[in-house]
């Protein structure tokens, strides 16, 4: 009978020895991982409390109104980004592109 056991004996370390490291490292990562959890509301708590504190003049800066293209230079990106597309062939494209220059 104790033959029988002596045989499991280090199966039964093995199963202890990886179970412990397995909570030991399943533990290190909940850890880190509510340490960055921690870190990262504390520094959305930062950014907001900096935005409150700027000026309103600041925090609304003007954007910047984009140039009205002319309506020929406007069709003729299109022409090209249909040709770049594959949506044009060649020939399509060079007589698209004649046709709208005159």
């Amino acid at each position: 009978m104790r033959g029988g056991f002596a045989r499991r004996r280090p199966l039964l370390r093995a199963a202890v020895v990886g179970g412990g490291a397995y909570m030991a490292g399943r533990a290190a990562a909940n850890r880190s991982a509510q340490e960055a959890d921690q870190e990262a509301y504390q520094d959305q708590r930062l950014s907001d409390l900096e935005a409150q504190q700027q000026p309103q003049s600041q925090q609304q800066a003007p954007v910047p109104e984009p140039r009205p293209e002319s309506s020929m230079i406007g069709q003729l990106n299109q022409l090209v980004q249909l040709h770049d597309a594959g949506a044009l062939s060649d020939e399509e494209f060079a007589a698209a592109k004649s046709k709208l220059l005159g």
